[in-house]
Parts: C-alpha cells; structure tokens; sequence
C-alpha cells in the first residue's frame, strides 16, 4: 500500500535536516535562497507568506507632522503625463511578468534537482533541463491567460447584463437581485480561483516530475496524473488535506521570525532613509527625474535584500514542501521512487575489509 500524506511527513522532515543540517553549509543554504525565490516557494501552499492579518501600524500626528513639513514636499505628477506613461509602465510590467514566468519555470527544474540530489548546483540543474522547462514555461503562460480569459468572462457579463438592465443606475431598487448575483458572483469565481490554484499545486508538485524524467509535455503528464488521481481519490485528496494544514503551521512560525528579523532592520533602514532625505534637502535637492529615479533604484534595491532575507528564512520551508511532495509520489510513481532511492544508495562506498582470520600454520 503506498505511504500516506501522514507518513510522509518523517521522511520529508529527514531529508531537509540531512540537506540543510548534515552538515550546515552557508553556500549551500544561500543558493537555495536563490532557487526558492524564483522558482516561487516564497508562496508555495501559503508557506511563506506574512499572515493577511498582520497590519502595519498606523502613523501617529507627530510623524504625519514630520512628513507633511515643507522640507519633505513630496512631487505633484502631472496626471496627463502620467497617462502617457501608462502604456509604457503596463507594457514594462508585462516584459518584467514574462522573464519572471521565464525564470521561474527553469529555476523550478532547478529545485527539483536539488531535492533529489540533495545538493543545489544551479549552474549544473539549468542546463540539464532546457526542454521540459519551456515547455512548463508555455503551459504556465497558458493557464495564465485561461484564468485571465475565464475571470474576465465570469465578472464581464453580469456586469453588463447589470448595466443594461439598468440596475447600476439604480441600485436602490434593485438590491436584491444585485445582493444575490454579487453572491453568486462571488462564488463562482472563488471556485473558478480555487480550482486554478490546485492545478497551480498538482502541477508543480507531480507534473514537474514526470516533466524532468521523462522528457514529456505537461499535457501528457496531466494525462497520467489524471489516472493516478482516479485510481486513488483518497489519498490524493488526503494529500491536499494536509498539505494544507502544514502550509497554514509553516505560515505561523516563518511569519513570526520574519516579522522579528525586518522589525530589527527597519529601524536602521528607517533611519537611513531620513537622513538621506534631510542631506538631499539640505544640499538644495529637489525631487525631478533624477532624484525619482534614484529613489526608484534604491526601493528597487532595498526590495531585492528583502526578497533574499526572506528567502534566507524560507529555505527550511523551501526544501522540504517539495521533499514532502516528492516522497508521497515517488511511491506511486516508480521513475521518481528510483530517483530519490538509487540503487548505489544502498550499498556501502567502501566495501569493509573481510573478518580477521589466523595465518594457517606453516606445514612441517
């Protein structure tokens, strides 16, 4: 019978200590920072994600005072300027978007290397999957713009049936027709969203391995998962289950340090960033297209270290959400089982010597 989602929590819990503990390594640890970012562990099952709950604190008057003083006048933008800005920033975000998806999609090949190596060599793991990556680049990019498409479709035509109807133009006498279609709204795209979400998680989790190993598409790996889901609802539907509780613990342990460690940088930060305002205003700066740009690159900066710190924190998580998944479907998949398992894993690398024996004694 294969193991269950419950008993493959030791095995994962095993291989993270053995990859990250036996013994520490700073390099490695820092490239799987890396690899975890982009190949987008950061969220993998909400793991590493600061609570929603958490809020920052509100500024109090004396601070606002501060602010609003007039050595720290802030720019006025020119509204139609920015508008012809616009298409330019959208078309700059979706460049960004795509070299992110890009990026991610090798980087997942990466991972997933990694854990089966129990060593990260991102110059070695890039190379060694070209194919599988572009082709998981291509599926990504299209259940993308099928999620868009679908969003878009599901909100657009209430909206305009609304709109025709003439019940935006007159809410007040139509409340309830507009309180149950938002209901129902509502549902029907959280269903839509959940459902893209666990096919955001199947693939990762046990697409990307029949990708790497045996050089297929992802439909046809969805086409061989799909039998395996049928042929055991409960096991996978356990797996979800708890994978879910885990990401929901992992959530409340990693946001507790990560809310600690920033608290401690931001005060420095914090201040480093006033006194460089006052400088500038003291030496007559005033805010235009080079000191806009500067603070540009600066949060760019300052929001690339925060990514690493983060990344830094979840690589415990990063390793063995992963390791988790890998070790409940190697035992239903016999590649990944042999993968995770080799055969000279199980033989001593050094033959020991044979027992002790007398020298025969010598004849006559």
């Amino acid at each position: 019978m294969p193991i269950s989602a419950v008993d493959t929590i030791s095995p994962a819990l095993q291989h993270t200590k053995q990859q990250l503990f036996r013994p520490f390594r700073f390099g490695q640890w820092n490239r799987l920072a890396l690899v975890g970012v982009l190949a987008g562990e950061l969220s993998s099952g909400g793991s590493c994600n600061v609570p929603s709950s958490f809020q920052t604190p509100r500024p109090s008057d004396d601070s606002q005072q501060f602010l609003s003083s007039p050595g720290l006048d802030f720019p006025k933008f020119d509204l139609h300027a920015l508008l012809w800005a616009l298409p330019f920033i959208l078309l700059a975000a979706l460049v960004l978007a795509v070299l992110f998806l890009y990026l991610n999609s090798r980087m997942r090949f990466v991972l997933f290397d990694s854990i089966v190596a129990k060593e990260c060599r991102i110059r070695e793991f890039w190379g060694r999957r070209g194919e599988p990556a572009f082709q998981f680049f291509l599926w990504q990019i299209g259940i993308a713009a099928l999620a868009l498409v679908t969003v878009t479709i599901l909100v657009g035509i209430p909206l305009g049936f609304a709109l025709l109807a003439g019940w935006l133009q007159q809410p007040k006498e139509h409340l309830l027709p507009l309180i149950l279609g938002g209901i129902v709204l509502f549902l029907v795209v959280l269903t839509v969203l959940l459902t893209m979400f666990v096919v955001s998680v199947l693939t990762k989790d046990f697409v990307v391995p029949q990708m790497a190993l045996e050089n297929i598409g992802a439909l046809e790996a969805w086409r061989r998962l799909l039998a395996m889901l049928r042929s055991e609802k409960g096991g996978y539907a356990g797996y979800l289950g708890m994978k879910v509780v885990l990401a929901i613990a992992a959530s409340i342990a990693v946001a507790i340090v990560s809310v600690i460690v920033f608290l401690i940088l931001a005060i420095p930060v914090g201040v480093l960033g006033v006194a460089a305002v006052l400088s500038g205003k003291a030496a007559g700066m005033t805010w235009d297209v080079y000191t806009i740009s500067l603070a540009i690159v600066a949060g760019s900066i300052a929001l690339a270290v925060f990514l690493y710190i983060l990344g830094m924190i979840c690589v415990p998580v990063s390793v063995f959400f992963p390791a988790y998944s890998y070790y409940f479907f190697a035992e239903r998949y016999p590649r990944l089982h042999a993968a995770l398992f080799p055969p000279a894993a199980h033989r001593p690398a050094v033959l020991p010597p044979p027992p002790f024996s007398a020298p025969p004694e010598p004849i006559g």
